[in-house]
């Protein structure tokens, strides 16, 4: 139809009644832009029904996703969702529930979040937890909300919170919304933080230090314990980044490090679907003497029924609508016990192994920035291959023509022409071949014959994109 002739909106009569519209009515075309109205109805075909589904088959196909190949995206943790936890998420009774119901009406919705907080407490050694933030970062903030309510309690006005070179980029940006200021602390040369660089920096105005660990290198922070106990005389909190938990299920505990909050990743860790824009889920974990900070309602079982506690004394109020990512939650919350705590501690181990399996394979092709065992992920240098014109760049494009995802390029910053790597646990002995094969092939490509790799990719649905052009001339306005 077309926009300029529908008619204008007129309310109906009904029993003599005309409702009262208390704003001022506009027609419809003038929300939008004159160059955005059609001139003339749209024609559309009529095709048969196999066509239709041929045409959006085919256009499922060019899009990659996790049940069609390995995802190696280093810091993502991009491992295979399983389908049963889609299965339970959608069950009516969950899946209709209306978050509004009375406490009474949603006892089994509440003992789904109360026991997937306890066994995130028990994975992670922490004391109290809140499920409600919707992402890595939303708990990030949270946490940093919160020693910010802690230190304003205590009228300690500490204003820096330090930054591993290693961080991810949301560390900074949490800290900063929060009304902190950040100070960036140098890895050594094994790529873990020292102690010593940290005694340097700490003073009364830290009020916290951000740690991944394993860090976003891959290289478990051995001297964590350390680092927590130079933190806690100065008065400072150590908050850890759960981005890498994969790594840690069933083998080591947070609050064991000294660690005293942490977030976690149930759309990476607990094998949720990640990518695509969500939907993600953040909790948030604490030790007992920043509990009463949490946002409200934390949710509490008393022995015979489960409830909403809003009344935490210094709560930093709320932080999201309702309950969350309720149905993040609860694919977290089955995926939790089909494995059982044995089953995620065998995750982690296999996680490390396929890890250790690709850095082993791919060390004689690639440079190798720290020469240490890895956890769940890794990271290689294409640095050699400068020389021939050859970046970490055409080395990913390359990957997605032989029908492989590309891993994480360019990060962590410290690590010139960075390719980071993490294959996850649910990636067989084929999967972890193919990948080894294609990155070797590339590799001697890369050094007997560099023109052909320029140019990639060649086989995608968008060929190589001109970068210089979409950042200078970025378009995104409507």
């Amino acid at each position: 139809m077309d926009m300029r002739q529908l008619p204008e909106h007129k309310f109906s009569k009904i029993n003599n009644y005309t409702p009262v519209l208390d704003i001022k009515e506009k027609p419809v075309r003038s929300f939008f832009k004159p160059s955005r109205i059609r001139k003339k109805e749209m024609s559309f075909s009529s095709v048969p029904e196999r066509e239709a589904v041929k045409h959006f088959t085919k256009l499922s196909e060019k899009n990659y996703h996790i049940d069609k190949g390995m995802y190696p995206l280093g810091s993502c943790t991009m491992k295979y969702n399983t389908k049963v936890a889609e299965d339970i998420a959608n069950l009516r009774g969950l899946s209709n529930l209306h978050p509004q119901m009375p406490e009474k009406e949603i006892q089994g919705t509440l003992k789904i979040m109360f026991e997937l907080g306890e066994f995130l407490k028990e994975i992670s050694g922490m004391e109290a937890i809140t499920l409600q933030a919707e992402a890595g970062s939303h708990g990030e903030l949270t946490g940093l909300l919160i020693i910010k309510a802690y230190f304003d309690l205590k009228k300690e006005n500490r204003k820096i919170v330090l930054i591993p070179d290693t961080a991810h980029g949301t560390n900074p940006a949490s800290s900063i919304r929060a009304g902190f200021k950040t100070k960036e602390i140098k890895s050594n040369r094994d790529g873990i933080l020292d102690p010593a660089n940290l005694e340097k920096v700490i003073n009364d105005q830290v009020a916290a230090l951000m740690i991944t660990n394993p860090n976003t290198l891959g290289i478990f922070e051995y001297n964590i314990m350390e680092i927590a106990e130079i933190l806690h005389h100065h008065g400072a909190l150590l908050y850890m980044d759960g981005a890498n938990l994969n790594a840690l299920l069933g083998i080591s505990k947070a609050g064991d490090f000294g660690v005293d909050l942490i977030h976690f990743n149930l759309h990476k860790t607990f094998a949720t679907p990640h990518g695509g824009g969500g939907p993600g889920s953040g909790p948030l974990a604490v030790k007992k003497y920043l509990s009463e900070f949490l946002p409200v309602p934390t949710i509490e079982f008393d022995g015979k029924k489960y409830k909403l506690n809003w009344k935490l004394k210094h709560s930093i109020g709320k932080i999201s609508s309702f309950f969350g990512a309720f149905s993040v939650l609860v694919k977290a919350y089955t995926y939790i016990r089909i494995l059982s705590a044995d089953g995620l501690r065998t995750a982690s181990e296999q996680a490390t192994i396929n890890s250790n399996y690709l850095l082993t394979h791919l060390k004689e092709n690639y440079d190798i920035p720290y020469e240490k065992s890895c956890m769940h992920e890794f990271v290689i240098s294409a640095s050699r291959f400068k020389k021939s014109g050859i970046r970490a760049l055409d080395i990913a494009k390359s990957l997605l023509d032989m029908g492989i995802h590309a891993p994480t390029i360019y990060f962590p910053l410290i690590v010139p022409e960075a390719m980071m790597i993490e294959p996850t646990e649910t990636e067989s002995k084929e999967s972890l071949d193919d990948f080894i094969n294609a990155m070797r092939k590339i590799a001697k490509q890369a050094e007997e014959n560099p023109n052909s790799l320029q140019n990639s990719p060649r086989n995608t649905p968008v060929g190589r994109l001109d970068e210089v052009k979409a950042n200078r001339e970025l378009n995104v306005k409507w």
